[in-house]
């Protein structure tokens, strides 16, 4: 067995480097000029993010041992697995500000960054809040059952951008034109500079993602409390959050039981956080539990789905991603 390895500040610099490196290639190669994102195209995006994700769990084995590459994978499907939720939400953002598909791919471009630099921050206050507050990890374990259940047995709430804080603010104070120019953020109409509908978006996007992370981020930490696993772990799901949008948004209204799931892996992991100093539950056996789970409410997902089943309430987010069959 591999003796502990502390993870040393270059060891932080050189995957931030190299995120953002891949983060450059992309807006400034790949997705260069605004163009719809094909099914055939986010589908082989997500696989190469999630055989990366295995590459780097891989790399992690020589020099820091197998549990903290089990540790970053068991957080890595956690937080892949509650973005797949995230979608439908994105979805339902898009269609209100009724976003053109050819600059939806801008909007989650830069709403990754804002992301990493939120979830970085969330992650180092909570690595310090359990290093020096043990008894915070109860109030985690205890906040995700709770979040858990009402998920289980509340109905999806329904979403209003315009009743957004930060959309009323912007509004407000700022002027705002209704119409969208080109990949602009920002406009210029008549010699005043204006929002573009675009800018309103991205900021609920962003928002919403901090909403997502208040769940996510206390899960992991019942899979480690190691702030590097955390952070890489979930810089993954959030890449591939972007092209997993592309892949599922056309067809949300289909996942009936996946709320269900991740409702479910909430209370799991809660339970775990609360119940480790008395019973502890490996961390390949947690990785297990939490991928059955999924799959299992995937697959009767689509079970329902061959009957012509859809979700109330999700219909709409379906209509405003890109359709399934693009690109084929």
């Amino acid at each position: 067995m591999l003796a502990a390895v502390e993870f040393q500040w270059w060891h932080w610099a050189s995957f931030v480097l190299a995120v953002l490196l891949f983060l450059a290639l992309d807006l400034g190669v790949f997705h260069r000029k605004a163009r719809e994102v094909s099914f055939r195209h986010a589908l082989g995006w997500t696989l190469f993010l999630v055989v990366m994700a295995l590459v780097f769990a891989g790399t992690l084995v020589p020099t820091f041992g197998r549990q903290d590459a089990l540790e970053f994978l068991t957080g890595y499907v956690i937080e892949l697995s509650l973005s797949m939720d995230n979608v439908f939400v994105i979805a339902l953002i898009f269609r209100y500000f009724a976003v053109p598909r050819a600059l939806q791919h801008r909007v989650l471009f830069w709403g990754i960054l804002g992301a990493l630099v939120m979830r970085g921050l969330m992650i180092w206050l909570g690595a310090e809040l359990v290093q020096n507050y043990k008894w915070i990890l109860y109030v985690f374990g205890v906040f995700l059952i709770f979040t858990g259940i009402k998920m289980l047995v509340a109905d999806d709430e329904e979403i209003d951008p315009e009743k957004n804080v930060a959309v009323r603010f912007l509004r407000r104070y700022f002027p705002v034109s209704p119409r969208f120019d080109g990949q602009r953020f920002i406009t210029l109409e008549d010699g005043r500079r204006l929002l573009t509908p675009l800018a309103l978006a991205l900021v609920v996007v962003e928002l919403t993602d901090l909403m997502f992370a208040l769940d996510s981020i206390p899960a992991i930490f019942a899979i480690t409390q190691k702030p590097f696993i955390i952070f890489t772990s979930n810089v993954f799901a959030i890449l591939g959050l972007r092209s997993l949008y592309f892949v599922l948004a056309g067809a949300v209204a289909y996942f009936c039981y996946l709320k269900h799931g991740l409702a479910v892996v909430l209370a799991f992991v809660g339970v775990k956080m609360v119940v480790a100093e008395w019973f502890h539950i490996p961390t390949g056996l947690a990785l297990g539990i939490v991928g059955v789970i999924i799959g299992v409410s995937i697959w009767c997902s689509v079970r329902a789905a061959k009957t012509g089943k859809t979700c109330a309430g999700r219909e709409a987010a379906g209509e405003g991603g890109p359709p399934p069959a693009s690109g084929r």
